[in-house]
C-alpha cells in the first residue's frame, strides 16, 4: 500500500457550510476519520447533525466546503458504493411494497451491471448480510411490517451488502429495542475492525463510551472532537446542550 493510501481519511470534511435561506445549519463544519474508525456525533436537536449527513452523501448541496469519503466526492463514492447511508426512520417511506431482502439487495445495485439482475455473488451477499443481523428468517417480509429496530437492522444490512466502506447511521438507537440495539452496536466493532468506518449520531450519552472510538460534539459547527471521555466531560456537553450528561442521558 502507498504512502498516499495511507494518508487518506476515510472521511474528511472541510469548511462545510450550509444555509436554508437564513438560517445557517452548519458552519464552516471540519471533520476527519480514519479508516476503521467507530465516532460519535453528539448535539442537541436542530445542531445539524441530519444536515451533516445529508451533505456528506451529496443528498444536500452545501453553501461552501468540501467532502470527500475514501478520498471521493460524495457522487462518486455513492456511485462506487463506497458509503452506504441509514436515515432517521421518519425519511422512510415505510408503505412502500418491497420485502426486507429487497432493501438489502438495493446495497449491490452498483455492482448488477447494465441489466440490473442479480448473480448468485449477489444473492450470497444478501443473505451473508441478513443473518449478520439476524433478520434471515424476515428476509420476505414487507419493510413496514418489522419493529423499528428490526428496520435499522435492515439498512445496516444494506450497508454490509453494499461492501461500504463508510457508513453514515443517523439516530440508529433511536426508539429500538434493546437486542436490536446490542445486535448494532456489536455489529459495528467487527465492521470497524475490518477496517470500515462509521460514523453515527446518538443521543444516548451513556452507550457511547460502549460503542465508540471517539465523538464529535456539534452545535452548526464542530465544537470538540476527541476521545468518547474528553468530550463527555461535562463542561464539554454544556457548551452544547447546558444540562448535566447523566440527565441527558435519562431523557433519552
Amino acid at each position: 500500500m502507498s504512502p498516499a493510501a495511507v494518508d487518506t481519511a476515510a472521511i474528511e470534511v472541510e469548511g462545510l457550510t450550509v444555509r436554508y435561506g437564513p438560517l445557517v445549519a452548519l458552519d464552516g463544519v471540519s471533520l476527519r476519520l480514519a479508516p476503521g474508525t467507530v465516532c460519535g456525533l453528539i448535539g442537541m436537536n436542530g445542531s445539524g447533525k441530519s444536515t451533516l449527513f445529508k451533505s456528506m452523501t451529496g443528498l444536500l448541496r452545501a453553501d461552501s466546503g468540501r467532502v470527500r469519503l475514501g478520498g471521493h466526492e460524495p457522487a462518486t463514492a455513492r456511485r462506487r458504493g463506497l458509503v452506504g447511508y441509514v436515515p432517521q426512520a421518519e425519511a422512510v417511506d415505510w408503505a412502500f411494497p418491497v420485502s426486507v431482502r429487497d432493501v438489502v439487495m438495493m446495497g449491490r445495485y452498483g455492482r448488477l451491471g447494465p441489466t440490473r439482475r442479480a448473480r448468485e455473488a449477489d444473492r450470497a451477499a444478501v443473505a451473508a448480510a441478513l443473518a449478520r443481523v439476524e433478520l434471515a428468517d424476515l428476509a420476505d417480509r414487507q419493510i413496514g411490517q418489522l419493529s423499528g429496530g428490526q428496520r435499522k437492522r435492515a439498512f445496516v444490512a444494506r450497508g454490509i451488502a453494499q461492501e461500504a466502506e463508510v457508513l453514515l447511521l443517523d439516530e440508529p438507537f433511536a426508539g429500538v429495542d434493546k437486542r436490536s440495539e446490542a445486535t448494532m452496536s456489536s455489529l459495528l466493532a467487527e465492521l470497524a475492525a475490518a477496517g470500515r468506518t462509521v460514523l453515527v449520531a446518538t443521543h444516548d450519552l451513556q452507550a457511547l463510551p460502549a460503542l465508540a472510538d471517539e465523538a464529535v460534539l456539534l452545535r452548526r459547527r464542530v465544537l470538540l472532537h476527541g476521545p468518547v471521555e474528553e468530550v463527555l466531560r461535562p463542561e464539554n456537553l454544556a457548551r452544547a446542550f447546558g444540562i448535566d450528561p447523566l440527565e441527558q442521558g435519562s431523557r433519552t
